[in-house]
């Protein structure tokens, strides 16, 4: 690696470094469990974990000269800065699944504009997509309708009400349309197939001079991430373990919950390394 080249990390958030209490998949005894470092607050109460060993190796890992570490999330703008991860703060963030690139915490509106240009011109419309989903899903599952800064919608349901049948249906009806279709806990989320976390991540890479990008996830979503890195990895639990999914270059871990966090983490900071040998 050239002298004084950075390496991009580029790393999914929920189920991936952070987790619910729901998603921690803690599968030792109490006693010898890991200790937690809550690391998002939602109305007053704690939301989203890390084990306190992850969050050492992440705040150590962010603090080296030669690493640009960029989270990269579904998540909108304003859900994404409930997060306080460890270590200094990310130069560069993705949010809205690549549609919000945040410069030291403020929206690039060129970005944005690009963004919207391409979707007008390749898939079709966020409305259209909205009222197809209000008009088959069944009120019975659904518990809330959202749409994420203009540019995706989602909704939260009784993930084991919803029938297989009708996520096959609205996956192929989506799919003709330019659109994705994927299933992360109690989220089904559309998302237009031109809104990617790999294009964000190309665009952060080639305002930093990166020569190497590392990255993590577990949905669909992040899919495309995965293949645009140099190196990189899923845990042993979310969407892409459940379809077995694999790509070269991509390390599938065992680990699962809060402990594949912790894993990736290790990876990354050894990775790093060995591009800096």
């Amino acid at each position: 690696m050239p002298t004084g080249s950075p390496v991009l990390v580029a790393s999914d958030l929920d189920r991936t470094l952070i987790y619910s209490s729901a998603a921690l998949a803690l599968s030792v005894p109490d006693p010898v469990a890991p200790r937690l470092l809550c690391v998002e607050v939602h109305e007053s109460k704690p939301l989203s974990f890390m084990t306190e060993t992850a969050a050492g190796l992440l705040a150590e890992l962010t603090a080296a000269p030669s690493v640009v570490f960029v989270p990269t999330t579904t998540r909108t703008r304003k859900q994404y800065q409930r997060i306080s991860l460890p270590g200094p703060p990310a130069p560069y963030a993705i949010c809205a699944n690549g549609g919000q690139l945040l410069v030291d915490g403020v929206p690039d509106r060129a970005w944005r504009r690009a963004v919207s240009a391409r979707l007008a011109a390749e898939c079709a419309s966020l409305e259209e997509v909205q009222q197809h989903l209000l008009a088959t899903a069944d009120p019975s599952w659904v518990r809330k309708t959202r749409v994420a800064d203009d540019l995706f919608a989602y909704l939260v349901v009784e993930r084991a009400q919803v029938p297989e049948e009708w996520i096959k249906a609205l996956t192929e009806w989506a799919e003709a349309r330019g659109w994705t279709v994927s299933l992360q806990g109690r989220k089904i989320y559309a998302v237009p197939r031109p809104l990617t976390k790999s294009a964000a991540v190309r665009e952060v890479a080639r305002r930093t001079g990166a020569v190497a990008t590392l990255a993590a996830g577990d949905s669909l979503l992040d899919a495309d991430l995965l293949l645009a890195a140099d190196e990189a990895w899923r845990p042993g639990h979310g969407e892409l373990a459940d379809a077995r999914w694999s790509a070269p270059g991509v390390t599938a871990l065992t680990e699962t919950g809060v402990q594949a966090g912790e894993e990736i983490i290790r990876r990354f900071g050894a990775a790093v390394a060995r591009l800096g040998e």
